[in-house]
């Protein structure tokens, strides 16, 4: 971010403002932990901060600190519209195009507030007054720490802040382990800890809390799960039937594609994921190496994200979609068999 755009919004957070915070639809680790570790940090400073995130998320993320607090539009779309009308920023995090926002994508493109964009996503719109976006960046919440860095503040960290942005970067680079995890990424981990964000607590808090029945989903996404050696792909489908089978709850198929591309030899891995009520099935895509799924899937899938990970959706039924997907893959010939 510029040096001119910081010092203008510093000026802008000199005086309490009403500043809107908003995530991407089905919001994730990343997107709820940046989101509410700006919120208190804003909240230090006397800022009427709001989260309004598009819609409901799974429910490991809901032991963070103050997440009651965060209104959810598609079940509070008065007192939603309501703020973000009347706010004086907002702040976009971890999505950088509206159509990423839903059914709020016009109330906040129409708003009247200074709109400031925080995030690592590929290819950016041009929406936001004010745009920090870096696709080298591990997590927006690894940006979030740095724009309080440019801000001369992060002294003001806190272990709310601490543990918010902790939880974001975690999750984002698959406990450390994803290529975007640099040095830099693990300083400013380390300082998070130093300032009392519990890692041990926080990783069980995300993924040491097993449901019965999420065990029993996993093993039938296993079951499904289907290898293409001559392109170094393997994909798992769950049909509407087998998630209602095992009472699916959202996030709840969350890390099973890395299953898939945990597998000896495989380079390029994807779910698919029927949902009856959006009429669609939605797909993760996930990589090894320089093989983008970002490209493949803004081509194909109405989608993007970054190089190694990235979503879409498709419009077919299941069994057209996966004949969609084998079909496109010898176009991939030969990134895929590098």
């Amino acid at each position: 971010m510029k040096k001119d755009d910081i010092n203008s919004i510093k000026t802008l957070l000199e005086s309490p403002k009403a500043i809107a915070i908003i995530p991407h639809k089905n919001p994730d680790g990343d997107a709820i932990g940046s989101c509410l570790g700006l919120y208190h940090y804003l909240k230090l400073y006397g800022h009427n901060a709001k989260v309004i995130a598009p819609n409901d998320y799974p429910d490991f993320l809901k032991w963070m600190p103050e997440e009651a607090s965060i209104l959810k539009y598609d079940s509070q779309v008065e007192e939603s519209n309501d703020f973000i009308t009347k706010a004086n920023i907002i702040f976009t995090l971890d999505f950088n195009g509206l159509s990423r926002i839903g059914d709020m994508q016009d109330v906040v493109a129409s708003a009247k507030a200074i709109k400031i964009m925080i995030d690592h996503h590929q290819q950016p719109d041009d929406y936001a007054t004010y745009k920090y976006s870096d696709v080298s960046m591990s997590s927006t919440c690894e940006m979030v720490y740095n724009f309080i860095e440019m801000l001369d503040d992060v002294n003001a960290i806190d272990r709310t802040i601490a543990t918010c942005l902790y939880t974001g970067i975690m999750t984002d680079t698959g406990s450390f382990r994803f290529p975007s995890t640099t040095s830099a990424t693990h300083r400013i981990i380390g300082y998070l800890i130093e300032k009392g964000a519990n890692n041990s607590e926080i990783h069980n808090n995300i993924y040491d809390t097993n449901s019965f029945d999420r065990l029993q989903l996993l093993g039938q996404a296993l079951c499904n799960l289907k290898v293409i050696p001559e392109y170094r792909t393997a994909y798992i489908t769950l049909s509407q039937e087998e998630l209602n089978k095992f009472n699916y709850k959202k996030g709840g198929t969350e890390g099973f594609v890395n299953y898939g591309l945990s597998l000896e030899g495989i380079i390029f891995a994807a779910i698919f994921i029927e949902n009856h009520q959006e009429n669609i099935i939605k797909i993760s895509l996930r990589s090894k190496g320089d093989f983008s799924v970002n490209e493949l899937s803004r081509a194909h899938f109405n989608g993007g994200g970054h190089t190694n990970a990235a979503g879409g959706k498709s419009d077919l039924n299941m069994s057209d979609t996966i004949d969609k997907f084998i079909s496109i893959l010898p176009q991939y010939n030969e990134d895929l068999k590098a």
